[in-house]
């Protein structure tokens, strides 16, 4: 596999995606970030957004493991799957001010599994271990032309093909490659460097499993009421925004009715109501307008406010 190991960077130094921040910086906590943020949101919604804002506020890890998480989760807002936001909170009150660097011992801080763990080895400290998230592991199977394998199968494969002795540039180059040319559909074969290697390249999309996924559909009800610039908010309790600010639920009547929007979280499916009211039966916070954007609000509540605020 060292001539595949040697096309493979060789293609990486030229195509590569050298200019995202996170793979320019030797900060751990950076690129711990970047990697738990990547995780549900696109690339360059992180490059260009979130990622920026976020460490705009909360620069270092000790700067972060000293705030509190209402302000964390209103950082985090618009990104979704805000466990996410608690447990990277969590994890910078357990470590404060330096990541562990063994891979064990990163695997018991929240929220950090086996590809976040092997991710920080590799692309902060240059460890030699293998990463897999979805593209490395589409290049994995078909590379080695393996049909519906066991996750530790990829693991053990992707293990096989690090090259020891760039093991970051390695496990960046196939992210790349799994992002750029070997795509879930209509992979961009002619143009893959290491395709006279690859097992499976005659029928590639066998071994991409596509299950079609199943979503739950919802019906939601907000009652939406504003007084003197300031709008009544609610905090979840339920696990989709758990602890987030949201507006109050209301019984639907016909001649409150505002607005309709469809929204998308996790499995879910989501038709949202919303109704102009006078009083809520909820316990409520009054948020002033002006600070919506200080509030940690999420996604649902966002769009629902694009609707109803001029």
């Amino acid at each position: 596999m060292i001539n595949a190991q040697k096309a493979l960077l060789e293609w990486y130094t030229i195509y590569g995606r050298h200019t995202l921040p996170w793979r320019n910086t030797t900060d751990i906590y950076h690129i711990y970030l970047s990697e738990i943020m990547l995780q549900q949101t696109q690339v360059n919604r992180v490059k260009n957004e979130y990622y920026p804002q976020f460490l705009a506020k909360f620069p270092t890890l000790e700067s972060l493991s000293l705030a509190k998480e209402e302000d964390v989760l209103a950082s985090w807002s618009g990104l979704g799957y805000y466990s996410r936001a608690r447990n990277l909170h969590k994890t910078a009150k357990l470590t404060n001010r330096q990541f562990p660097k063994e891979y064990k011992e990163l695997l018991q801080l929240p929220g950090i599994g086996q590809y976040t763990a092997s991710a920080i080895c590799s692309f902060g400290y240059n460890q030699n271990i293998a990463v897999v998230d979805t593209n490395i592991a589409r290049v994995i199977k078909r590379l080695f032309a393996l049909k519906e394998p066991k996750n530790s199968i990829i693991w053990d494969k992707a293990t096989e093909l690090v090259n020891s002795k760039n093991p970051r540039s390695h496990n960046l180059a196939l992210m790349d490659l799994g992002s750029m040319v070997c795509l879930p559909k209509n992979p961009k074969c002619t143009t893959c460097p290491i395709l006279k290697y690859c097992q499976g390249s005659k029928n590639p999309e066998i071994y991409t499993q596509s299950k079609k996924k199943e979503y739950e559909k919802m019906e939601l009800f907000y009652a939406v009421l504003i007084r003197n610039n300031h709008i009544a908010l609610t905090s979840s309790t339920g696990s989709m925004y758990k602890n987030m600010l949201q507006l109050p639920t209301v019984d639907p009547i016909e001649e409150q009715f505002i607005a309709k929007f469809k929204h998308a979280y996790t499995k879910y499916r989501l038709t949202v109501n919303l109704y102009r009211v006078e009083k809520v039966i909820d316990d409520i916070i009054w948020i002033d307008l002006d600070k919506l954007d200080q509030s940690p609000i999420s996604s649902l509540t966002k769009k629902a406010l694009t609707l109803i605020i001029i």
